[in-house]
């Protein structure tokens, strides 16, 4: 009877296998080839690879979807077209925040990582005096070049030998080889500076499972960062955590004692600047899908079927709600998506909402530096005034640059936004008790402060914008622009 049995189960066994091995043999095989020679390295490609179109008839499907980002609809918050930051229903006091620094002269929404070399060549921030670094996450040939030049690539000049080297070298904008090794298509970091800061955390980075690998090789460019002080190294300010408050201690300790204090002197307040850079990855970790090890992939690169059969990553990178069904719908398929989406939006609005708030009254604090200096209130006054609003547009511009509108952490995001709110106000509160007892009218420095916003936001040609922040009433207190990082 046992005999039977057995005998039975490996019957239905065989049947099962011939049943499973025969359906949707079509679309098996058609996965066949591309899943062969993504794990079985059979490329036949170089390592050393960086054109993006070497892999276009390797992997047709990824490719032809890669390059989708070309063309990008809008989302109310976030989308592909090349605008400026600086339009009315953007962020138009920009040009007085970042006053003396190349972001007040253009500064654009994020386009497609294929526009990247076409967007860094042409920005008018791009100057005699850019380094290699503003290079680093725009093109495929820096793996190469890191490993050719050394530490000599961080601060070679980007005009006379970093971008005539990527042309000789056929570069092609961000791509294949950056995420993936040629010969293999395993996933892969090749900016050196990410592995460093995880590393600083204590973070074993030897061996990180897939899922990590999917969040990775975004994070190894969407992050915050700083030129070193002696080299230009992209480096990154993690060694207390990901948080604003850490990476703001960062730069108040460790960074200042290796050098590095500001990236700019405000034009307006004479304070020493931070410009804080799209910390997508940072702000994400401590967000909830963060916590849930959900990674970048899972949202913004799902599984998609082409032509009903194959099933390939997307590679084209937007806004999951472009792409609810696959991004939102695998995880929260027991949910309404237009409900989800509504959802989303509200977070975004509320975000936006306080960002601009923040903005408004960081942009008033550097004016009431400003006439503390024109009136000659004490050093030790101006300096307590400039730290709180050195930290508070810190904290403006850490989640005003990062490209989620606050949905990637939105308490965390609030919470950064109400801190600058109350730094900024601690200068403004400050300052007004230093400049009554100087007799200055604050209803006359008020009227004057809305006087250049209204000029600033009139003007039309935005490389001019910042000129009308500073006036005989707000004279310059930093007249030379310094290099800029990208």
């Amino acid at each position: 009877m046992n005999r039977f049995r057995y005998g039975a189960y490996l019957l239905l066994l065989v049947f099962v296998l011939i049943i499973t091995g025969c359906s949707n043999s079509s679309e098996n095989e058609g996965e066949k080839t591309a899943s062969a020679k993504e794990a079985t390295g059979e490329t036949g490609l170089s390592k050393d690879e960086i054109s993006n179109e070497a892999f276009k008839e390797l992997f047709p499907l990824q490719y032809n979807s890669y390059m989708k980002n070309e063309k990008m609809e809008d989302t109310k918050y976030n989308g592909s077209e090349k605008r400026s930051k600086y339009d009315p229903d953007k962020e138009p006091l920009l040009p007085v925040l970042f006053n003396g620094y190349g972001f007040a002269t253009e500064y654009n929404e994020d386009r497609g990582h294929v526009y990247a070399l076409e967007d860094v060549r042409d920005i008018k921030r791009i100057t005699d005096k850019s380094v290699g670094s503003c290079y680093t996450c725009k093109s495929t040939a820096v793996p190469q070049m890191i490993e050719e030049m050394g530490d000599d690539y961080w601060g070679a000049n980007f005009n006379a030998e970093i971008w005539p080297k990527g042309e000789a070298m056929g570069h092609s904008p961000i791509g294949c080889s950056d995420c993936h090794d040629p010969e293999t298509m395993d996933l892969r970091v090749t900016r050196p500076s990410f592995y460093k800061a995880l590393e600083a955390q204590g973070i074993d980075t030897s061996n990180p499972t897939k899922n990590e690998m999917r969040s990775y090789v975004c994070g190894q460019c969407h992050v915050e960062y700083h030129f070193a002080a002696d080299n230009s190294e992209v480096t990154f300010p993690w060694d207390n955590g990901f948080k604003p408050e850490d990476m703001y201690e960062y730069y108040n300790t460790i960074a200042k004692e290796n050098g590095f204090e500001k990236d700019w002197v405000h034009n307006i307040s004479g304070t020493p600047m931070l410009k804080a850079q799209h910390p997508e990855y940072e702000t994400h970790a401590g967000g909830t899908h963060g916590k849930a090890n959900v990674s970048c992939a899972d949202c913004h690169m799902p599984y998609e079927r082409v032509d009903g059969k194959r099933k390939i990553t997307s590679h084209y990178w937007t806004s999951p709600l472009k792409t609810m069904d696959t991004s939102c719908g695998q995880c929260h398929g027991d949910r309404d998506l237009d409900k989800l989406k509504d959802r989303v939006i509200e977070i975004q609005d509320a975000n936006v909402s306080a960002l601009h708030e923040a903005q408004d009254i960081s942009t008033t604090a550097h004016y009431y530096i400003n006439k503390m200096i024109t009136s000659g209130v004490s050093q030790d006054k101006i300096k307590q005034a400039q730290e709180f609003v050195r930290k508070g547009q810190w904290f403006w511009d850490i989640i005003a640059a990062e490209n989620s509108s606050g949905f990637h952490n939105p308490q965390g995001s609030m919470d950064s936004l109400r801190e600058s709110v109350v730094q900024s106000n601690n200068a403004i509160r400050l300052a007004t008790e230093e400049l009554v007892k100087k007799g200055v009218s604050l209803e006359e420095l008020n009227s004057e402060i809305e006087k250049v916003k209204t000029a600033v936001q009139a003007e039309t040609v935005n490389e001019k914008k910042k000129d009308h922040a500073v006036n005989s009433y707000f004279p310059a207190q930093q007249p030379v622009v310094p290099a800029v990082k990208k």
